[in-house]
């Protein structure tokens, strides 16, 4: 007497689903990928002439692809954020105030140097680096006036620097805004820091 035949078919159906199941964790997790490319090295709030006033230094290293980008005439631009919130038990975090910086890197290969922009303001230097330097830094940053605040109440600041996206040319963020994600272009940091009030300018 001859066993049975072995069933096949439903590990053979199983392996193509489990398949299309793993490409499609790997690619969730790459579009989720956190950003890249920069290190805060300080973050911190002081009191300073009536003001509380922030202060941050970060580090930024490109990836390839996006330095390629800015060799090849693409300005780049970064963003700072920072906003100071109230804690409140009884109901979502009051924002007291917002503030926003941004730098326009850009590469002049006539010269072969490069351009950094802060408002109306532009200063050019030599290297790569130093221009990243520059637009990566910030200090007397008023935040908010210490009038507007409650020495008794607890407050927190919510920062970010980041790579803006939104401002590189049409085509390009066309390409960024598909299934893939931004990749390579997603460059920042964020970070959350306690305000003491009580502490000596």
């Amino acid at each position: 007497m001859q066993p049975p035949p072995v069933r096949r078919h439903e590990s053979q159906g199983l392996l193509p689903a489990l398949r299309l199941a793993l490409v499609c964790l790997l690619m969730l997790l790459a579009r989720a990928a956190p950003a890249q490319g920069v290190e805060l090295a300080s973050l911190r709030a002081s009191r300073a002439e009536g003001a509380l006033d922030l202060e941050f230094n970060a580090r930024v290293s490109l990836p390839r692809t996006v330095e390629d980008a800015l060799r090849r005439g693409v300005p780049l631009y970064f963003v700072a954020d920072a906003e100071l919130f109230r804690k409140r038990w009884y109901w979502r975090d009051e924002r007291v105030s917002h503030i926003s910086r941004s730098w326009r890197v850009a590469y002049q290969p006539l010269t072969g140097n490069w351009r950094v922009g802060l408002g109306g303001l532009n200063q050019t230097y030599a290297t790569l680096n130093e221009a990243l330097t520059s637009a990566s830094r910030s200090a007397s940053w008023k935040l908010a006036d210490l009038a507007q605040l409650d020495a008794d109440k607890n407050y927190y600041i919510e920062f970010s620097y980041r790579l803006d996206t939104s401002q590189l040319p049409g085509p390009m963020q066309f390409g960024l805004n598909g299934f893939t994600g931004q990749g390579d272009w997603a460059v920042g940091v964020s970070r959350v820091i306690k305000v003491d009030l009580g502490a000596t300018p």
